[in-house]
Formats: structure tokens, C-alpha cells, sequence
């Protein structure tokens, strides 16, 4: 794979179709059988190409993965949400076009976001994921997160429960 052919970029108001294709693939692929279909479902529509349009002019910061001149991925990151014991930076959202999960590019995705956030001098990372999601979890433990928190989350009649993975922190002693 030529490191030509990858690249990362911010998004702008002209890749909103994009992003809402690779976010409504992405998630179908990921929360299928995970997210009640009927949540699932109104989650994807809720996000679609006027809903990131808007987001990108709110300043907003979504780094796009970019495979040869097109969007295949994207980030969203900023100041952690949320109380913590010490000032963080947070990826909201990491999500790559299924067709090219697999293959390392989540993970140069996330090292950009991660350099990103360093870059505004957030040097601690935080990143919720459904611990349900066993991909997303395998992903960031990987990448050595460490698990700091947990939480519930309710879709309707079904409670799943949120973990927070962090980078940077004494684990030991940090308490969300």
C-alpha cells in the first residue's frame, strides 16, 4: 500500500455527503445486532449530509482519512467531554468505511488524531466505546488503552454499557 495513496485531511462543508456515507455504513456494519434496530436506525438518519455540513461550520474537528483522493474514514475529536481527574483531550468518533477495516488504517487514523490533540496540548486521550463493540474494544486495548470507566447507556428498553479507554494516565490513580 503506497503511503501516496493514504493521506488525512480536515474535513470542510463539501465532504458532508461523504462523511455521512462512511458514518451510515460504518455504523450498520459495527451496532448491527449491538444498538435495538429502531435506535440504530434513528441514529444513522439523525446524522446524515445536513448534520455533518452543519458540524464542520460549527468548527467542529473531523479529520478525514483519505484513500486515494477519497474519503474512507473519519475522526472526531476535541477537549474531553465530562469530568476527569485531569485535562484530556477526546476522539468522539473514529470510523472507517468497512471495506477498509482490517488494514491498518483505523490505526494511522487515530495516531494522526492522537498527534492532533498533542498538537493542542492535550496530552492525555480518552474514547468511549459500547463494551458490546469486542471489535472497537480490541481496537483501542490494542492500541494500549487502558480501561478508566464505565457507564450505562440506554436505548429504550435495553441498557449497554459505555467503557472508557484512556492514554497517558496512572490508571492506579485516576478515578472518572
Amino acid at each position: 500500500m503506497g503511503a501516496n495513496l493514504i493521506s488525512f485531511r480536515l474535513a470542510s462543508s463539501k465532504d458532508a455527503n461523504a462523511v455521512a456515507a462512511i458514518h451510515d455504513a460504518a455504523w450498520r456494519s459495527t451496532y448491527q445486532g449491538i444498538i435495538p434496530h429502531l435506535h440504530l436506525e434513528r441514529m444513522i438518519a439523525r446524522r446524515g449530509p445536513r448534520w455533518w455540513q452543519q458540524q464542520v461550520e460549527r468548527g467542529a474537528n473531523v479529520t478525514l482519512l483519505m484513500f486515494d483522493g477519497v474519503p474512507q474514514g473519519y475522526a472526531t475529536w476535541g477537549k474531553a467531554r465530562g469530568t476527569w481527574p485531569w485535562e484530556a483531550g477526546e476522539i468522539f468518533e473514529l470510523y472507517v468505511n468497512p471495506a477498509f477495516q482490517g488494514i491498518g488504517l483505523g490505526t494511522r487514523l487515530f495516531a494522526t488524531v492522537k498527534d492532533a490533540l498533542k498538537r493542542e496540548g492535550l496530552k492525555r486521550l480518552v474514547v468511549w466505546a459500547l463494551k458490546d463493540n469486542e471489535t472497537a474494544c480490541a481496537f483501542y486495548g490494542g492500541l494500549g488503552g487502558s480501561i478508566v470507566a464505565a457507564t450505562p447507556e440506554r436505548y429504550g428498553d435495553v441498557s449497554l454499557t459505555r467503557v472508557a479507554f484512556a492514554w497517558g494516565v496512572n490508571v492506579k490513580s485516576s478515578k472518572a
